[in-house]
């Protein structure tokens, strides 16, 4: 007798009930819960048990970027399992050799060696565990406009809210002045936020600096597009000090920005990249630490002080390596790049029509619009860290009308699979400018 793990016959409203009975939502006052029920997905929508339709203008978490239900995935997926479910991390298979040599053809410069973990937090805990044990330093420096997942380490790295109830007792994080100030449409000038750079560094020690963490566009925090030359003064401040350049890619890596990783715009080679969600665009859990090859180098004789159970999960490699085929097959990278010309347009038409958009920004598909009371002096239409009636309009508006997107803050994230197309992309914009009116009514007119 087949045993049924998902029967598939629960009604929308028992699978809320259930969930929220049996089950903590994240980041949630759990009173305040009201999820979407998911039944099943295709493209660039999902649909509810009740057959509504949401166009999911943020790729889930920032991850489904080759859109759902991929054939090619699933059957990868599907033969790795049939074959080989799970071998443990001192194992070799073929799905992890040939995931690390094809990570190696397509990272920049000589990032060529890779440890693979559970997702993008654990990259992030490995990658600062790497450059601490290299280097024999322990402070790490790290941006307040940022995210770096929710474990121990890296939840105390980053720099945004969600880190208030979790660092204390965290040694050793350093932050350093962000290319974008809080409330402003413009970044700092490049020299000035590198000067500042320097002084945190002097201050510090930079003996005792091991690495420098960042996104090299932050995302959840702004989706914050650092000026020219800011990324490439910071490669050569961290050369001058030994210190280990480690980019935060979790969000924008596997042509999220129009390339295949946001430091290709800037020809910029860190030390250390981490990955996950595109990596296997959310279809399995998989993250990934992508270094040089002298920092491997470093433990050919030495022990590295780190593992994990899942480390190079057959099927998650195998998952991997069936999604970044699709990148290339498809020409998604390439869709990104021309998509997020399209998606400026939209903006700059929302701008020009809603006095609550203050700006419109995005790299590829990449996006977000930042919501103000007042453009002159760029009064957020929602406080930092908070939200208003005006916002959780706004929010309701969109899911009335079947849009799926983050609404946070005093922004909208426009982050859509990137097999979108024009029409689609029309689609959901149509449905943010009807939301806006919610937001006009809150601008300060004098």
């Amino acid at each position: 007798m087949a045993i049924q793990v998902a029967p598939g016959t629960m009604s929308a409203e028992e699978m809320v009930a259930l969930c929220k009975q049996y089950s903590l939502y994240e980041w949630s006052a759990q009173s305040h819960v009201d999820p979407i029920p998911v039944e099943r997905a295709e493209g660039v929508y999902f649909y509810t048990p009740d057959g509504k339709r949401y166009l999911d203008f943020n790729s889930q978490l920032m991850s489904v970027n080759i859109g759902h239900g991929d054939r090619r995935v699933i059957d990868a997926i599907k033969a790795q399992v049939e074959k080989l479910a799970y071998a443990n991390p001192f194992m070799a298979h073929e799905p992890r050799a040939r995931l690390g040599q094809k990570l190696a053809e397509i990272l920049p410069g000589d990032i060529e060696v890779s440890f693979f973990t559970n997702g993008g937090a654990e990259a992030n805990e490995n990658a600062i565990k790497l450059a601490r044990q290299v280097t024999g330093r322990q402070k790490i420096l790290a941006r307040y406009r940022s995210y770096h997942g929710a474990t121990g380490g890296v939840i105390a790295a980053t720099g945004d809210p969600r880190r208030w109830a979790a660092e204390t007792g965290v040694w050793g994080i350093v932050r350093v002045p962000d290319s974008h100030k809080w409330a402003r449409r413009d970044p700092e000038p490049v020299a000035d936020s590198l000067r500042e750079l320097e002084d945190v560094i002097m201050f510090e020690g930079p003996q005792t600096i091991a690495a420098f963490i960042l996104e090299p566009v932050v995302g959840t925090n702004g989706i914050l597009i650092p000026p020219d030359g800011y990324m490439q003064g910071v490669r050569e401040i961290c050369d001058r000090h030994g210190i280990i350049l480690i980019a935060d890619e979790i969000m924008t890596g596997f042509g999220r920005t129009g390339e295949w990783f946001a430091v290709n715009h800037w020809d910029v080679v860190p030390d250390i990249i981490t990955l996950a969600k595109g990596l296997t665009a959310s279809y399995l859990p998989l993250g990934a630490v992508a270094m040089k090859r002298s920092i491997a180098e470093h433990f050919r004789d030495k022990v590295f002080f780190g593992g994990l159970t899942y480390n190079s999960h057959p099927m998650g490699c195998a998952a991997a390596l069936a999604t970044i085929s699709v990148y290339e097959e498809d020409g998604l990278v390439e869709n990104a790049r021309r998509m997020g010309e399209v998606m400026r347009r939209h903006h700059q038409e929302l701008y020009e029509k809603h006095p609550s958009v203050g700006a419109g920004r995005n790299i590829g598909l990449f996006g977000i619009i930042e919501l103000v009371r007042d453009r002159e002096t760029y009064q957020p239409l929602a406080p930092y860290n908070g939200t208003n009636d005006e916002m959780k309009a706004v929010g309701k508006s969109l899911r009335d009308n079947g849009l799926y997107t983050f609404v946070r803050w005093n922004t909208i994230m426009t982050n859509p699979p990137l097999t979108i197309t024009e029409e689609q992309l029309a689609e959901g914009f149509a449905i943010i400018d009807k939301a806006l009116d919610a937001a006009d009514e809150g601008v300060r007119r004098d």
